[in-house]
Parts: structure tokens; sequence; C-alpha cells
């Protein structure tokens, strides 16, 4: 039976429940096309109408009066329903619930305070600091992004992470990785110790170390992977559960892989820290920072230091990472196309001595990383054996900017011992396996040959 002859009362009673509820559907379908159009009439289906007629039909422009039966078109709906889309998907088609007048880009509430109806009645905000739809609108896709419970969005990376340790109290303990970003170093060296709380520091990727710091008095095991700078994986999996074990909370701070690559909350951590100034914004342009998280009680303790801390991000810098979210998986797909390229071509090249990125084939952990990752993403360091090379190849690039941070789609180069990591005393450093000849550097969108061309006439004419 043709589909143009077919009362459509009579398909949403034999395809499926999810059927009866598409009011939109008319009565009656006379033509190939206004099937088409009526499917693409309501928002929230473009995406199912989308996908039926390319997985119905070969050809996008066949009529469907002609060949397409009810039981076909049944079971393409069914297939179209049961497949999660894709992040990029999921960023074009957020909805914006906390706009009434649908504006396809979210509105700026750029605003101190909103009006209450009366003294004793308040309405949905009432303070930017203890809420604003902005906000609401870039912690909601997030959440979703992540597969997290809420999303809590702060002044920077370190406000977040800051609050993370103020749920902890004098007595307990943190277990931190020994490989990562300087700042976080910073902070737990320096700023956490003051309050009371001890903090030990692991090799990560050693799960006998972590198992053997980690005890009763463990409130918060805090790692990267990759790490920042020398790119090492650690079992995200197996250290949720030495966590677990000792009722702790498990941090991942994200950053280099962003939600894109990697959902630490789907691996069993509780909290997931991302620095929104690298990969979610992309442009170099903001300063911001996120929690993930798994668990409404954990949720409300951290919304609680937000608002009290008055660390939440203003609403003009959420609508900056609104407006640079919506490209992120474009981005990184060109990213890590060029970081691939660039990492084979430094691992080839006789003045390079030691390449990390998890995307070569002889990375050590390359398959623990992509039991948990969808891709190596765009951060990679390599070392020459020499400072003074280094320091040349840094100095002497002309498509990479000398400067800290990650994730934009400018191509940027970095020394860490001199820059990002300069926090962090040289013995403990060296101990670490930091060493000053190392090199980072965050692969932006230009075009692969070109930097790899920069690198090459570094690197040649550097000194012997």
């Amino acid at each position: 039976m043709a589909l143009s002859s077919v009362n459509f009362r009579s398909i949403r009673s034999s395809v499926s429940a999810e059927l009866h509820s598409w009011e939109f559907l008319p009565a009656h379908y006379p033509s190939s096309i206004q099937f088409k159009n009526g499917l693409n009439l309501v928002e929230n289906r473009l995406l199912i109408s989308k996908k039926f007629i390319t997985s119905c039909s070969k050809d996008r422009e066949m009529d469907f009066s002609a060949s397409a039966l009810v039981d076909s078109a049944a079971e393409c709906i069914s297939d179209v329903e049961a497949k999660e889309p894709s992040v990029s998907t999921l960023l074009m088609n957020f909805e914006n619930k906390f706009d009434p007048f649908g504006a396809m880009s979210a509105p700026l509430y750029q605003t101190a305070t909103f009006k209450q109806t009366s003294a004793t009645e308040y309405g949905p905000y009432d303070y930017t600091r203890s809420g604003n739809p902005t906000r609401t609108a870039l912690e909601s896709i997030l959440a979703e992004l992540d597969k997290a419970d809420r999303a809590f969005c702060f002044t920077s990376g370190m406000a977040a992470l800051a609050a993370v340790t103020h749920l902890l109290e004098t007595g307990d303990e943190i277990v931190a990785g020994e490989d990562i970003y300087g700042g976080s170093d910073r902070l737990l060296s320096k700023v956490t110790p003051k309050t009371g709380i001890e903090v030990k520091r692991v090799n990560t990727t050693d799960l006998d170390a972590v198992a053997s710091a980690v005890g009763p008095k463990t409130k918060l095991v805090w790692i990267e992977s990759p790490t920042n700078p020398r790119i090492q994986i650690s079992d995200i999996r197996k250290i949720a559960e030495i966590a677990h074990a000792q009722d702790a909370l498990l941090l991942v701070d994200n950053s280099i892989m962003s939600p894109v690559l990697s959902q630490p909350l789907q691996l069993g951590a509780d909290i997931v820290m991302h620095s929104a100034t690298k990969f979610i914004s992309g442009h170099s342009d903001v300063m911001a920072g996120v929690l993930a998280v798994k668990g409404e009680s954990l949720a409300e303790r951290l919304y609680f230091l937000q608002n009290a801390e008055g660390s939440a991000l203003a609403p003009f810098d959420c609508w900056i990472c609104l407006r640079g979210i919506k490209t992120m998986a474009l981005r990184i797909e060109k990213q890590q196309e060029n970081a691939q390229k660039i990492a084979e071509f430094l691992a080839s090249h006789p003045r390079v001595k030691r390449v990390n990125y998890a995307g070569l084939p002889d990375h050590p952990d390359r398959t623990l990383h992509y039991s948990q990752a969808k891709g190596a993403g765009s951060v990679l360091s390599f070392s020459t054996g020499s400072v003074a090379l280094s320091k040349h190849v840094v100095e002497m690039t002309k498509y990479f900017s000398i400067t800290v941070s990650f994730g934009s789609v400018k191509s940027l180069i970095s020394m860490p011992c001199f820059m990002s990591h300069a926090s962090i005393p040289a013995a403990v450093r060296e101990a670490r396996g930091l060493t000053e000849d190392l090199i980072r550097i965050s692969v932006g969108i230009e075009d692969a040959s070109d930097l790899i061309s920069d690198l090459d006439n570094a690197l040649s004419t550097g000194p012997f």
C-alpha cells in the first residue's frame, strides 16, 4: 500500500506508542512533499525527519507515494528514535528552555537582580550571583554533554577546583596526581594545606601507588587523564573503584579532552572539571570553569559553595561560552586531525627525542586511553634533549603563539617549566620527570602543512 493513500490515524496505531503523541501529523498525506514537510514542522523532530528520509531511501528526492510502505516507515522511525544524537547534533539542536520567544541565539540576561512580584513571593531568579537564565542555559547544555545530574559554571577553572576543595574539612586528605596543571599544583601545595587538609601526591598511572595512598582519611582523589603536560594516561575506571572503596570522591580534570572526547562521569568519576577557557569557548576570549557532577546531594553542596563564595560565572561570559560551544565539536575534530599529523611528523624528526601523544602507536597507554576516550585530542608535548634548542623552536615558530593555555582555534606553544608550571620548584619538577626542554603545543585549526613546515624550519635552524 502506498504511503500517500494511508490514513495516518491508522499508522499511529500500528507503528509505536510514541507516534500517538505526534499531534502535528495531519490525518492524510496526499503527497511525498507534504510528508517530508510535515515531519519538519516541529523543531524537536527535525533530526528524526532528516534521518527518516535518508535511511528509508537511497535517493533523498524519491517519491514516497510510489514506494514507501507503512511497515518500513515504522521500522525507520523506531531505529532513529533509538539512536542517540552526536555531540555536534546535540549542540546544534539544544533547546533553550529559558527563552519564551524561541530565539535562535540564547539571550543575554545582563542584569544583576530580578524584580519580584511581591515582598514575600519569589520568582525563579532573584539575584544573578544565585542564578541567571543565561548561566542556566550554559549549565544545562554542559550537564547534558557530560551526562551529569547538574553542572555549575565558575569564573575560572581554578575557582571551580577551589570550590571542590571546600567540600573537605580539617583533617581530611586529598590524593592528587603528580603530573597536573601548574595552577592546580600551586593550589594543592600552597593554599589547601593551610586549611588543615593533607595533600598526598602520587603517580596516577601506577594503580598500586594510588591504592596505597588512598586511605580512611581520603575524601578526594584528583586526577588528570591525559595529564598536563606529559600526556600520561590514568585508568579512570579503576581509580574510581579505589576511591569509592574508601568512600572518597573522584575528581577528573577533563580540560584537555573536553566533553566531546571523554565523559569521565560515565567511567565512575563523581566530579568532572573543565577549564571552559579552553575547548568549550575555544577562542581565547573568556575565562570560565565548569564542574559537572553526579548525585543531587553533591550538586546541592557545590551550588551552596558557588553561591556563598560568589564564584559563579557572569552572564556575559556565559553568553560568550554559549556562542563558542556551538562549534566545539567541529573545532576539536579539525584540531585533532592536525595534531595527529604534527605528532607523526615530530616522531620522525631527527632532532626530536620523544613525543607525548596518545594518538601515536608507541604511546605506552594508547589502548587504555582509547578505552575511555574517543580521540587523542590536540594537546601534545615533545622533548628535544636541549633547552637551548627547545627555546629556539618556541621563539622561531611563526604560526604558534608563545602563551600559556590551550584549546584555542589558534595554535599555541610553550615551555611548561618556564611558563604554566614555573611555580613548581625545579627539584620537584625534575623528580617528577618534567624536564626543562619539554615543549607543549596546542594545535589549532590552521592548515596542518603550514604548521609542520613552521616546526620543521624552527627545528632545523636551531643550535646543535
